[in-house]
């Protein structure tokens, strides 16, 4: 590691601290998070580069691709950093044309935790998110058979720690009985806000909640206030988001993705912008 990422960092357990500013490596697979990279230097390059900026965390999974993101970081960081935690997710299965399918028998769940095992090129997962079918749309089901299956193989060594995509609060107490939760990945950003509760109350019981599509997913925020806002502090509009979702809860790591060393190293400055107050209350406005 030849420095420390601005943005501070989060210990949600105590051999489990993040770099608040992450790294979402979905976006290194082909087009529609399937396939191999345009260009696959350039996707190491990333890698590598996000690890020298002092990033000590990087979301993947086995189904981007599939298999390729996870073989891509096996390549471009092995042997890993001793600060370095990697968080992968299970929960799903890519069809032949791309299709994300919920997959959540048990054994096909810990076949999945293998997979991510093997393409990584780890003997120990050190946190698996369950992807829920929530993440297709609200909903309170029962989470309990399928995260027992992980929370079995985190007592068998092959995990450190859980955590929940796309998960109702509801979903979190339920898994809270079952074993601690040290992440929550939803839907968040300045436009979708739904989950402002969630939030605060991961703030409260320390756990790390990490946004996805931090900056609107593939259809990128659109704002006039953000645009205006990120004029007169002569940043980016996509800086003053993830700026904004730093500052909204001590709670929030950030995983922004990219295929770019140039964009990622405008994602990262946006750790070092500091919004005053009247320009959060201005952008608080876009998701009210």
């Amino acid at each position: 590691m030849t420095s420390t990422v601005s943005g501070g960092t989060l210990t949600p357990a105590a051999d489990f601290t993040l770099s608040r500013m992450g790294y979402g490596a979905m976006q290194l697979a082909g087009p529609g998070v399937f396939g191999p990279p345009k260009d696959r230097d350039q996707a190491l390059a990333v890698l590598r580069e996000a690890v020298e900026s002092g990033i000590t965390h990087i979301d993947t999974s086995d189904f981007y691709g599939p298999t390729v993101v996870n073989e891509l970081i096996r390549e471009a960081l092995r042997p890993y950093p001793a600060d370095l935690r990697i968080v992968t997710k299970v929960g799903a299965r890519r069809d032949d044309q791309g299709n994300w399918n919920p997959s959540l028998e048990p054994a096909d769940l810990r076949a999945q935790v293998h997979e991510n095992l093997q393409h990584l090129g780890l003997e120990t997962l050190d946190a698996v998110n369950l992807r829920l079918p929530s993440f297709e749309g609200p909903s309170d089901a029962s989470l309990a058979e399928p995260f027992g299956v992980l929370a079995d193989l985190r007592q068998q060594g092959l995990i450190r720690h859980l955590g929940l995509s796309g998960a109702t609060a509801a979903q979190l107490t339920e898994a809270q009985a079952i074993a601690p939760v040290v992440t929550v990945q939803n839907l968040y950003n300045l436009a979708n806000r739904q989950d402002d509760a969630l939030v605060d109350r991961c703030a409260r019981e320390n756990i790390a909640f990490a946004p996805f599509f931090p900056l609107g997913g593939f259809t990128p925020l659109q704002s006039r206030t953000l645009t205006d806002v990120a004029g007169r502090l002569h940043a980016s509009a996509q800086q003053v988001a993830l700026a904004w979702l730093l500052q909204r809860s001590p709670a929030i790591v950030l995983i922004p993705g990219t295929s770019s060393v140039a964009h990622l190293r405008e994602n990262i400055a946006a750790a070092d912008l500091v919004l005053p107050a009247d320009a959060v209350a201005e952008l608080d406005t876009i998701g009210q």
